[in-house]
């Protein structure tokens, strides 16, 4: 009966109710931060090119134009952020 919870890649619980295979929560945390820093930078990529779109089709209009370039350096900080952000990250999880 025990085999078959290690096939399942289920850990087997003992008396003290410690599962032995379970990824410890620091890992876990991690990863979760990872995924959204790195989600954060894609969408911060995507405004950028939403950024870029609004320059191009402004057509002169400066009030269109500044929204763009505004638009543009938020994005440029996000990644910078989410950049920054993910490198923590990485860093604390190494030395845990």
């Amino acid at each position: 009966m025990d085999h078959a919870f290690v096939v399942l890649g289920i850990g087997i619980a003992h008396a003290a109710g410690v599962i032995e295979d379970a990824t410890p929560i620091a890992k876990v945390i991690s990863n979760a931060l990872t995924l959204i820093l790195s989600l954060s930078g894609a969408l911060a990529m995507l405004s950028f090119g939403v950024s870029g779109v609004i320059y191009i089709t402004a057509a002169g209009d400066e009030g269109r134009m500044k929204q763009a370039k505004a638009g543009m350096m938020f994005s440029v900080v996000g990644v910078l952020v989410c950049i920054c952000s993910l490198i923590i990250v990485r860093t604390v999880a190494g030395v845990v």
